[in-house]
């Protein structure tokens, strides 16, 4: 996964969080409350694992791609994560979101992708529903 993937990717995500995803979204901190269902649907994209690490608020969901962490939603906190990289799972992550908000990111990020003309993301076929 290149560095350009991760970036496009970013931006549909970024494109695609609302309040349909999380409802603590807004327009100012689009990643807010976004975490557990956008690790989820990295993960359906990317693979790799699903870390965790404690917040002020609660749990807070990420992704570790090719041993490497991958957090688009860190930009919801005001200053940097003190990261734990404990081991989690899918069903810890949608603990933190519902099916309605994993159905409606999920779509989006996959029509965002295709609307960008540029697929690198091999789609996983793992589904929670």
């Amino acid at each position: 996964m290149s560095a350009g993937d991760l970036k496009l990717l970013h931006r549909a995500l970024l494109n695609s969080w609302s309040l349909n995803s999380s409802s603590k979204w807004t327009p100012e901190n689009p990643a807010k409350g976004q975490c557990g269902v956008t690790a989820l649907v990295v993960h359906d994209l990317l693979g790799g694992e699903i870390r965790k690490t404690c917040a002020a608020e609660g749990w807070h969901f990420y992704n570790e791609i090719d041993s490497a962490r991958v957090d688009f939603t860190a930009s919801q906190f005001e200053g940097d994560v003190q990261y734990d990289d404990l081991p989690s799972s899918r069903e810890e992550a949608f603990a933190d979101t519902n099916q309605l908000q994993y159905d409606d990111l999920k779509k989006k990020v996959v029509a965002e992708l295709e609307r960008m003309e540029s697929y690198p993301i091999n789609q996983r076929s793992e589904f929670i529903g």
